[in-house]
């Protein structure tokens, strides 16, 4: 069969299994087109090994980085105040942000409830007039740009001022899902805050923006209302954007796992309605390919973000905190070059208030970062996929499990230091804890380097490199003060140095234990380089 490589893991050794593959129009749609069923066994015996061979004098294009887009909690949490744990929740929080933008690379922020009431920006006055206050959502905004970052701008919760139902909340911070009472004033709204934010920030900034309508109005506990409502809520808010300036940005459909995309582009395309970007949402798999989409109703190359993405749905699922989720990051990342266009992984920060705040540090939170920012595996992936070259090199990778199991990539900076960074994950998530038959032995190959002196180092994330967790013993809920100190004294990314090498014909070679899950970045640096 020919298609995207796939690796099936956790698997008993001796049974015959077999599969089909079927290709599907959307998310929500049936499967059609079923391959012929193909059968396969287990390998027995010992793991094969992984070469991966690089060739440093190759130019492959350019390095994609579709990372720099970060999902976050409510951006409201900035302006926490009324005591020493909001100031300090606040200060987290904000530095959170500022280590995403310095560290990770990130230039755009993805958050919800932008319109919550707790922002205060509608209220309903006598006869029903609206009259908005934007002062909150300018301190918010005012801080982001500040460090560096632009938002998307969600729009959502409904304020309760134009709710039809304003019971209808979702979270504990009560958020309001209805859909609006008058459609016009929920057109009046988002005009109000387009154009109060043009005149604020300036329409050449407030154009690198983007206006997001909703979040995942396809889950009932977001959106009470059907799809046909969803599109009008859509419309009314393109429409009321567009009015403001052509230029500025809007899209959606923000959906769960990829749904309504093939609804909101044909309806977008027959019913002559902006449709600057496509955007949605899924968990525990690779981003999906949504061009043909696009394609089929001949909306162009428009943008495709995923803005929200991870390794879990669940609340405190155990994979959150696992290293298993280092490899994961870096295999969507790897999968959507070239075909998507930004990835938002969800989230950066354990300060994260949907279902309360958290009951002790370590919890599997969805942040990236813990509550006192402590870097979890997830972060040093993304820390390493940031800090590769922009010149991909050419690269193959042969052996048991490679190109499924087994993956690379490596580049080429300026000063021609040279990165490969390999990894080994699955995303069977009941493997967790690991697999040993999973383990690999990797041989590296690095032709095409000049006869110099190189400087050699090994970085690694798995079980007992770079794995935070792993250093707070399981009984603590919240360290005490030394807890901390030796905590933040182990946050970091294990590094060694290998001995230097002189390519002989402009080769070098190295060898190394892949366990799976884990993640290793060899960094070769001229001497005088």
């Amino acid at each position: 069969m020919i298609g995207s490589p796939f690796a099936d893991t956790g698997l008993a050794d001796g049974p015959e299994y077999t599969y089909r593959v079927g290709a599907v129009t959307g998310a929500e749609y049936p499967v059609s087109s079923w391959s012929e069923p193909a059968s396969t066994r287990t390998a027995a015996g010992q793991a094969g090994p992984v070469t991966v061979a690089v060739d440093a004098s190759s130019d492959r294009g350019k390095l994609d980085r579709v990372w720099r887009m970060v999902g976050s909690e409510r951006l409201s949490q900035l302006r926490l105040s009324g005591g020493a744990a909001a100031s300090q929740i606040a200060a987290e929080f904000a530095e959170s942000l500022q280590m995403a933008h310095k560290d990770l690379g990130a230039q755009v922020v993805r958050a919800h409830a932008i319109l919550h009431d707790d922002n205060g920006v509608v209220v309903a006055g006598p006869g029903g007039v609206l009259s908005f206050d934007f002062a909150r959502v300018d301190a918010i905004y005012d801080q982001l740009l500040e460090m560096g970052l632009r938002p998307v701008v969600e729009l959502s919760f409904m304020p309760a001022a134009l709710a039809r139902d304003p019971g209808r909340t979702v979270f504990t911070y009560r958020g309001i899902i209805s859909p609006p009472r008058d459609w016009a004033q929920w057109r009046l709204l988002v005009g109000e805050l387009a154009a109060h934010l043009v005149g604020r920030y300036g329409i050449d900034e407030v154009a690198q923006w983007a206006f997001e309508v909703w979040n995942e109005p396809n889950l009932e506990v977001f959106w009470p209302g059907t799809r046909q409502e969803y599109l009008r809520l859509y419309d009314e808010a393109a429409r009321a954007i567009k009015a403001v300036d052509a230029r500025l940005l809007v899209g959606g459909p923000a959906t769960a796992a990829g749904e309504w995309i093939e609804p909101l582009v044909a309806h977008a395309a027959e019913a002559g309605v902006p449709l600057d970007f496509v955007t949605t949402h899924t968990y525990g798999n690779l981003p999906l390919d949504l061009r043909p989409v696009l394609r089929r109703h001949d909306l162009g190359p428009i943008p495709i973000w995923w803005t929200e993405w991870g390794i879990g749905s669940t609340h405190f699922g155990p994979i959150h905190d696992s290293p298993m989720g280092a490899p994961f990051v870096l295999s969507g990342l790897h999968s959507a070059q070239g075909r998507v266009d930004a990835v938002a992984y969800w989230v950066i920060s354990d300060h994260f208030e949907e279902l309360g705040r958290p009951g002790r540090l370590f919890h599997n939170g969805f942040g990236l970062l813990s509550v006192g920012n402590l870097r979890k595996p997830r972060y040093w992936a993304l820390h390493l996929a940031e800090s590769l070259g922009d010149q991909i090199l050419a690269l193959t990778a042969t052996g048991d499990g490679a190109g499924t199991l087994v993956q690379a990539w490596a580049t080429r900076h300026e000063d021609a230091t040279i990165d490969v960074l390999v990894w080994n994950g699955t995303i069977n998530v009941a493997l967790m804890a690991g697999d040993p038959r999973l383990d690999r032995q990797v041989s590296l190959q690095v032709t095409g380097l000049g006869s110099h002196l190189y400087q050699a180092r090994l970085a690694r994330v798995d079980e007992r490199h770079s794995n935070i967790v792993a250093q707070c013993p399981p009984e603590v809920r919240w360290p005490d003060e030394a807890g901390w100190a030796r905590l933040r004294e182990q946050d970091h990314l294990h590094e060694q140095a290998l001995p230097d090498v002189t390519p002989h014909n402009g080769v070098a070679r190295f060898g190394l234990d892949l366990p799976m899950p884990g993640v290793a970045r060899i960094r070769l640096k001229e001497e005088n380089g």
